[in-house]
């Protein structure tokens, strides 16, 4: 994936990025959720006209991973190539995601830094040895608390069980490094009480805090079981614990150590997406780390939900993890980027099913948007031979358009570039295309063309004109969501020609009436959102 040109740009980058993935397995609808969040937020600020920096990666160390790969015959980083290179990248190519950057936690830039920042955290005292026995997920690598754990049951009968997993926990008893993450409670406490907005939503805020009151324990940092991880640097008998290691990437990817232009132009992230699963690890130990070592804290850490397929957690684990080809090949990838952040509530778990797929398919998708715009398209078509008229009157109706345009920008720009409420946003835009749909079921053009009189041609190129300049400004607001349809709404309106690329175009100047130009071309082209084939077996 090539970058995008934004780091162009003068000024601080807005900086967003997705989770590290594991390569224990090949992506599936939960990863693809969070990073297209990622992918519409970064080009919604990009369309603003700021810089921005997006980065998505993989996270290729720890024991689930070795693990994995032994199962499978190979070494950890045959298996990690060969998935990064064979179903990572490649998904995120077919979901248009515009990520400038891809960090893997094998790669040289990212393990050298990692080691350079330990050691830092050492000299400075923040880091002793120690021993610790407990229990361990292997699944969420992490040591967990009594109170974290659940009572077996069936084949799992008399054993402890992972909460998140559902797999018996393991009792590890090992010599460790642990950084004195119980010092920094109080200042943790302090930055959340001033940052109302650091956690984000508010029951993950309230969740984090109270686990924070409860008292924090030192965090085991390394370990000496196994060792495919980076290698602690004063004791290559240890490897860097995985989420240490993992945390890092949020900075080596940006330069840390490295590139000092690069890091200040763009540390710390603005916002951080994760899955509320792994909020404490970015919301606790994260920001923790980084006090130790006296760099600034990110913008906000936001927590999205679970996807849930017949009430369970989608993952593979449960069998219910679905490939996100199953359904962009049905639905269409324009179409699968809208339908998650206009479904669920960002934050939120949501539950996904395909019958509620289809339904809002055909209903918002193809009848309300595509429907108007081959409408406008095929009038243009046969009352003025494809030449956008001019608009030469105007009355009530098209200012209550106008308004509605105007209160769409402002809505959708608030919600999805601000609040990271994908789905108010978009409930916003289609709200209008539903005010302008209805606008045209009114004004009746079709029998406005009969009248042929000097008065009725003008009201008919006032109505005909009033769509096409409403759908100019609804390809502007979706084009984050769906780029490849807007960019063919854009080309039927003649647009480009007219405005210049569609990239190029400001969402804060979406909502200015009149900015497409009569005289254009308009053509109907291929139909924005087909109807649907019977669903596959």
């Amino acid at each position: 994936m090539a970058a995008t040109g934004s780091e162009e740009q003068g000024g601080r980058a807005y900086y967003v990025t997705t989770p590290i993935y594991y390569v224990n397995d090949a992506p599936h609808l939960g990863h693809a959720y969070t990073t297209v969040a990622g992918d519409v937020l970064t080009r919604w600020h990009r369309q603003r006209g700021e810089k921005v920096w997006y980065l998505t990666g993989t996270d290729e160390h720890g024991q689930k991973i070795m693990r994995t790969a032994e199962a499978n015959g190979v070494t950890p980083q045959e298996w990690a190539d060969k998935l990064v290179d064979e179903a990572w990248r490649p998904l995120w190519d077919h979901l248009n995601i515009k990520n400038d950057d891809f960090i893997r936690t094998t790669e040289k830039r990212h393990t050298d830094r990692v080691q350079e920042f330990v050691q830092d955290l050492f000299d400075k005292d923040e880091i002793y040895k120690g021993g610790y026995e407990g229990p361990y997920c292997v699944g969420c690598e992490e040591y967990k608390l009594p109170g974290e754990l659940l009572d077996g049951e069936g084949e799992f009968a008399d054993l402890k069980i992972c909460a998140i997993h559902k797999t018996p926990v393991e009792i590890l008893k090992e010599e460790n490094y642990f950084f004195k993450l119980s010092e920094y409670g109080p200042k943790l406490l302090a930055h959340y009480e001033a940052n109302p907005g650091f956690i984000q939503p508010e029951s993950a805020r309230n969740e984090v805090v109270n686990f924070v009151k409860q008292g924090l324990q030192d965090l085991s940092i390394s370990r000496s079981t196994f060792d495919w991880g980076v290698p602690v640097p004063w004791d290559e008998k240890h490897v860097i614990y995985v989420w240490i290691d993992a945390l890092l990437n949020y900075a080596t990817a940006v330069g840390y150590n490295e590139n000092p232009a690069k890091f200040e132009e763009t540390f710390p992230a603005d916002v951080h997406l994760v899955g509320k699963d792994i909020l404490r690890f970015h919301a606790i130990i994260w920001p923790a780390m980084l006090l130790a070592q006296g760099l600034p804290l990110p913008g906000k850490i936001a927590a999205n939900g679970w996807l849930m397929v017949g009430g369970e957690k989608m993952s593979k684990s449960n069998l219910t993890g679905i490939k996100p080809q199953d359904l962009t090949s049905h639905f269409g990838v324009d179409a699968y980027r809208w339908y998650f952040l206009r479904a669920i509530s960002f934050g939120q778990d949501g539950s996904f099913s395909w019958e509620d797929f289809s339904a809002r398919y055909t209903s918002e998708l193809a009848n309300d948007y595509g429907n108007l715009a081959s409408r406008v398209a095929a009038m243009v078509g046969k009352y003025y031979g494809g030449t956008l008229p001019e608009t030469t009157s105007g009355g009530v109706a098209e200012q209550a358009v106008r308004d509605g345009l105007a209160k769409a920008v402002t809505e959708a720009d608030r919600k999805i570039g601000e609040e990271l409420d994908f789905q108010g946003g978009i409930l916003a835009i289609f709200d209008f295309v539903k005010q302008v749909n209805g606008y045209i079921t009114e004004q009746e053009p079709w029998k406005v063309a009969k009248d042929t009189s000097p008065d009725g041609q003008a009201a008919l190129a006032t109505i005909l004109y009033t769509a096409a300049e409403a759908l100019r400004g609804v390809a502007v607001l979706l084009n984050p969501v769906m780029p490849e349809t807007s960019q063919k709404l854009w080309d039927s309106l003649g647009a480009d020609a007219a405005l210049g690329a569609l990239a190029d175009q400001r969402i804060q100047d979406a909502g200015t009436w009149g900015l497409l130009p009569a005289g254009t071309t308009v053509t109907k082209g291929a139909v924005l959102f087909p109807r649907l084939e019977e669903k596959p077996a």
